[in-house]
């Protein structure tokens, strides 16, 4: 048999190194004689990444690991027989259908955007059910009509709405607040205490307890204005969000009213 020269076996060796070049590069690691695909970090990688947090080198160094942790793991899993178990069967099942319904509902949203001029039109309907007054008032809630007649008698006489608020006032929120209820369109509050509020003047106090249902109120008006409504601008990212939701549920309930199960 004819030998091999240095050289013929140096240039041989050169070959076979640049031919296995191109595959290692496809691999990150092997562990335990299997290679670990570049794949499964590029997937990590592309997850980590639509959820907004940059790629960094550093980042890739950690993606890498927990790849070749993940390895190390199934392996051992896959040794002592536990992906032939029913239960992981079943719960590689969920996880499927779980995926697959995700991407069915991604490749819908993607077919079906929400328009500029549907969040216009969502909007034009906000500002048609919001435009009007708004009301800055104060309230102080008490449970007996008694006590709301008691404390309208003594604001008669001086005392000041803003220290019975914090001293009486059973609403929590506002009470300890001075009765503060801040700035609100009418629509926002019951309807007793809405036609008494609407009633009154810049200034005035209710002169006679109003009732609801969370007790007796005593409501005095500090302000009114022109509702001030959000610019388009503003919410259209709320506005895209709501109806893109509202589509996919429409689309979802098309599906299964289409459906025949028996």
């Amino acid at each position: 048999m004819k030998k091999l020269s240095f050289g013929r076996i140096a240039a041989a060796a050169a070959m076979t190194a640049t031919l296995a070049l191109p595959a290692l590069a496809q691999n990150i690691a092997v562990v335990n004689g299997k290679a670990i695909p570049k794949a499964r970090a590029d997937v990590l990688a592309q997850q980590v990444a639509k959820s907004g947090r940059p790629v960094t080198p550093e980042l890739e160094g950690q993606i890498k690991d927990e790849v070749i942790a993940r390895e190390i793991f199934m392996q051992e899993a896959q040794k002592l027989g536990l992906d032939g178990s029913e239960d992981f069967k079943n719960q590689l099942e969920l996880a499927r259908q779980t995926i697959l319904i995700r991407e069915l509902f991604a490749d819908f949203q993607a077919k079906n955007p929400v328009t500029d001029e549907e969040v216009k039109a969502e909007y034009d309907k906000f500002v048609a059910a919001n435009s009007g007054k708004e009301y800055k008032a104060r309230h102080i809630l008490v449970e007996k009509e008694a006590d709301a007649k008691d404390i309208i008698a003594r604001l008669k006489k001086g005392a000041k709405f803003e220290d019975l608020a914090k001293k009486l006032s059973k609403d929590p929120g506002s009470g300890a607040k001075g009765g503060d209820l801040d700035w609100a369109t009418p629509s926002s509050y019951v309807k007793e205490f809405t036609e008494a509020l609407v009633k009154l003047k810049k200034g005035e106090t209710t002169e006679a307890p109003v009732k609801s249902q969370f007790g007796w109120h005593v409501i005095r008006l500090d302000d009114v204005r022109d509702a001030k409504l959000p610019k388009l601008e503003d919410v259209k990212p709320q506005i895209t969000q709501q109806l893109q939701q509202q589509k996919l549920a429409k689309f979802q309930e098309d599906l299964r009213a289409k459906a025949k199960v028996e």
